[in-house]
């Protein structure tokens, strides 16, 4: 492990003579470097001085650290500030990290759910809108109930194929079924109910 205390005294001289400005300066005398885990080079700040940790993330203050402290240790280092001084300090931001990208990915996957179940029923409601629009003679109750049949069938296969059924994904399903009302001239719950009971919700 190379000893990064020791590094961090080497390079230091060298930030400071490629920054200006009281706020940098201070910010750089306060950091103590933490450790080298892979390939990232983390320094802290005390707490207390954490408002300081903005002017190490200003990218051209990181940029300059990280080529010198690449030099140094001959491989590419990224730079992390974190609050605190400690390896214990480290571990909670670590877990922290851990946490927050758990929260990430269940909201990535929350939305991409909640997109593709957007994007079937936006399928299902262009199909309807097809199927009625190549209707001849739409006034006649005859062709009417055709396509109701047919588009109570569309819509309860993809009802089956739901996989979500939170609040977004049941005002999808309503909107074909309105769409569906709409174009019979029935009451969008007795459409309902055809759909419904065709897939044994009822």
């Amino acid at each position: 492990m190379p000893d990064i205390h020791q590094i961090w005294k080497t390079i230091l001289p060298k930030v400071r003579e490629g920054v200006t400005g009281v706020g940098v300066w201070t910010a750089l005398n306060t950091s103590r470097p933490i450790t080298l885990e892979g390939d990232v080079f983390v320094l802290g700040l005390p707490n207390g001085q954490t408002e300081l940790a903005g002017h190490l993330k200003v990218m051209a203050t990181r940029r300059l650290i990280e080529t010198l402290a690449s030099q140094e240790l001959g491989s590419n280092v990224v730079v992390r500030v974190i609050d605190g001084i400690t390896d214990e300090d480290w571990s909670i931001q670590k877990r922290r990290d851990e946490q927050a990208k758990k929260l990430q990915d269940q909201a990535m996957q929350k939305m991409r759910a909640e997109m593709s179940a957007r994007t079937n029923w936006d399928g299902v409601y262009e199909q309807l809108s097809r199927r009625y629009a190549a209707i001849t003679q739409k006034s006649l109750p005859q062709n009417r109930a055709r396509f109701l049949s047919e588009a109570v069938a569309l819509v309860a296969d993809a009802r089956k194929n739901q996989e979500n059924y939170d609040e977004l994904g049941e005002r999808n399903f309503a909107r074909c079924l309105e769409r569906i009302a709409q174009y019979t001239e029935i009451p969008a719950a007795i459409v309902a109910t055809q759909v419904l009971e065709r897939v044994g919700e009822i």
